[in-house]
């Protein structure tokens, strides 16, 4: 049952493109970094508006149905590009592609939660994130594959990524919808509002779990974002050769996701939370005042690692505090990767006024915060 469930997690990872994809448009078009910017936040900007409704929407027609659609609107946008790749289409299948995206993470968890429950939930999310990252880290390899390899049939060159990842997901649509999955959908209760939604957030163990999740996501951004400009700071680098920052902490973050899964079976999920945000506080002390090349290179794995089973940890906790609302929960969840992008807006004010260290501080904030819930987590 779990295996197409995790194909589905596959299909989550495709949102990851954006990145290799807008780089990519921008070339071929010649955008400003103003234009391609706009490509990327489009992503995020859709998990505002779509969170929330897409709990109410799991209330009337079921969690697989919802994952269903969310694949398939997913699907679409991967194949807009196909036949074309000006700026407004572009545009277009990004905006497809974040809502797609938007649904499949609010819906997909809860749907994991109506397979396996209790202790085990935060190591299978754990490891469907880890699934995840293999799609993330194969698309930047598939789009550079077609833009050097010879493809006279096809002739998409660094867009063959898309029809690629389009198959793998109709085969999720399929795999998905020849599993029987039991949710306990009641036909006659009544669907919550978007008041009533929000209202949750009113109970403070919900609160505290999805602030945890904007931290994780503060950090997340922030840590791709600055590494590589602390090092070019610190070690007098160039941009070339402080890339490698970025690939170093996703590297440490998928060890995490893939090892976390197990570790989360073994021990509760409060004393690997700890364990996390202890090594994201060190981790910090090493960004901030580290002015050597493995020094830094220890700051960064540890970010990595210490970073990756967070989203999970927080996530589980907040289902299974409440699991009348489950699916209402998960929609406050997910909106709360939205509201991570405000640390980037903090962190780069910080950095103007101090330096990447200014930055460091901002993320330590949130390692701090991570800390303190640790002490709420329940078990």
């Amino acid at each position: 049952m779990l295996l197409p469930v995790m194909l589905c997690f596959f299909s989550m990872g495709f949102v990851d493109l954006v990145g290799i994809a807008s780089n990519y448009v921008q070339k071929d078009l010649g955008l400003t970094d103003g234009q391609a910017g706009i490509m990327p936040s489009l992503v995020f900007f859709w998990f505002l508006i779509f969170s929330v409704p897409t709990g109410m929407l799991m209330n009337k027609i079921g969690r697989k149905k919802t994952v269903l659609l969310s694949i398939l609107v997913t699907v679409i946008s991967l194949i807009v590009p196909i036949f074309g790749a000006s700026y407004p289409v572009m545009l277009f299948a990004f905006s497809l592609l974040g809502i797609g995206n938007a649904l499949m993470q609010t819906s997909l968890n809860p749907l994991v939660a109506s397979i396996v429950g209790g202790d085990s939930l935060a190591s299978t999310l754990t490891f469907g994130q880890f699934v995840k990252a293999i799609a993330s880290f194969l698309a930047p390899y598939l789009a550079m594959w077609g833009a050097t390899a010879v493809l006279p049939s096809f002739g998409l060159e660094w867009k063959v990524l898309f029809p690629i990842y389009a198959v793998i997901g109709i085969l999720a649509i399929v795999a998905l919808s020849m599993t029987s999955i039991h949710e306990d959908i009641d036909p006659g209760k009544k669907a919550s509002t978007v008041g009533q939604c929000f209202a949750l957030l009113g109970k403070p163990y919900i609160l505290l779990c999805f602030l945890g999740i904007m931290c994780h996501v503060g950090i997340d951004v922030g840590t791709n974002t600055y590494a590589p400009k602390i090092l070019i700071e610190r070690l007098g680098w160039t941009l070339d050769e402080a890339a490698f920052a970025t690939s170093l902490y996703f590297i440490f973050r998928t060890i995490g996701c893939f090892t976390g899964s197990g570790i989360l079976a073994k021990i509760s999920s409060k004393a690997f939370l700890g364990i996390s945000s202890c090594m994201i506080v060190a981790s910090m002390i090493c960004l901030a005042f580290g002015d050597v090349q493995m020094l830094l290179y220890v700051g960064i794995a540890l970010v990595g690692y210490g970073n990756s089973n967070v989203f999970s940890i927080c996530f589980s906790q907040a289902l299974l505090h409440d699991p009348d609302h489950q699916n209402e929960i998960s929609g406050l969840m997910i909106m709360g990767l939205f509201g991570g992008t405000l640390f980037p807006i903090a962190m780069g004010y910080a950095s103007d006024a101090m330096g990447t260290i200014g930055a460091v501080v901002v993320m330590a904030v949130g390692a701090l915060y991570l800390c303190g819930l640790t002490l709420k987590i329940k078990k």
